[in-house]
């Protein structure tokens, strides 16, 4: 894609998805209490399961792993009365390329602004005074939807420096026979997990599957307010000329979408496979970051 027909469609996606100029939660708006109140109704088995991967250690893809480690073992003596503690500690790159995390509307800067126009400057080194994860802090539900892109086109995993397309996500609809609808949280699966698990990491960086960057249009159109991948959604290489991310910049910069990268489904759909549907209840809850760029995240679908 050219980098003027590019900027065309992020200026078309830019102006379909205001809330005006006080707004910081984007396409969470399209989340309201009646949508919520709807999703619970998805719940029928009462069964719930993580779309989270564990925390990796080193690997190609992993260059700055979260490191996790003990400060207290509860045989070691103790410094309180009658009591000892196993505690540990966890530090870590929230936006690596292998770990489950949630981008706020911060974290992409495109031609000098973040969303909804406000400047770069708001975000230094103590964090982001606006658009923070913060904006997330009550948590974000509603009625999730999963499209199996490999399944569809009938292989075990999407080949990295693949796109998937918005005709695609519309077919994986009619198959699964379910439609995305406002206020919806969608996930694609890629396969990237499952690849990885049975071939062994790789430069993801180099080569990663992902997303036609017009799909955006898709979630513009079905006002999705949550999306996220089992990649990092955008592919790699770039299509897009001078743009390295440019899923990353319309969704998040332009439409105020967050995203979740690097999820796993690889429990979640024997589940749907069994009850016959690909729709559910979906509790996010991100971590309590002031100023964050993002969150490590665990989220939940409920069947």
């Amino acid at each position: 894609m050219p980098a003027d027909v590019f900027h065309v469609l992020y200026q078309r996606l830019q102006g379909e998805t205001r809330w005006g100029a006080d707004d910081r939660r984007g396409a969470l708006n399209y989340i309201t209490p009646a949508r919520v109140a709807a999703a619970a109704g998805e719940v029928q088995a009462g069964r719930t399961v993580t779309m989270a991967a564990p925390l990796a250690t080193s690997a190609p893809d992993n260059p700055e792993p979260g490191a996790r480690h003990m400060r207290s073992l509860p045989h070691e003596p103790s410094d309180v009365a009658g009591v000892s503690f196993a505690a540990d500690q966890l530090v870590m790159n929230i936006h690596g390329d292998v770990d489950s995390h949630i981008d706020a509307l911060c974290h992409v800067c495109y031609e000098g602004e973040l969303y909804n126009g406000i400047a770069s400057e708001a975000v230094t080194s103590k964090g982001a005074s606006e658009l923070s994860i913060e904006e997330a802090r009550d948590g974000i539900v509603g009625r999730g939807v999963l499209l199996d892109i490999p399944r569809l086109r009938g292989v075990r995993w999407v080949e990295p420096g693949d796109q998937v397309t918005a005709a695609e996500l519309a077919a994986a609809e009619v198959a699964q026979q379910v439609r995305v609808g406002p206020g919806d949280l969608l996930f694609i699966r890629l396969g990237h997990r499952l690849r990885r698990h049975e071939l062994g990491p790789w430069d993801v960086p180099q080569s990663r599957a992902g997303l036609d960057p017009r799909t955006m249009e898709f979630m513009a159109e079905r006002q999705v307010a949550v999306l996220g991948s089992d990649s990092n959604s955008d592919a790699a290489p770039s299509t897009v000329a001078g743009v390295a991310f440019p899923v990353h910049v319309l969704a998040i910069n332009a439409m105020g979408l967050c995203l979740l990268d690097y999820l796993q489904f690889e429990d979640l759909v024997p589940l749907c496979e069994a009850a016959g549907r690909w729709s559910f209840l979906c509790v996010i809850a991100p971590l309590r970051l002031p100023g964050g760029t993002g969150s490590p995240v665990n989220p939940i679908a409920i069947m």
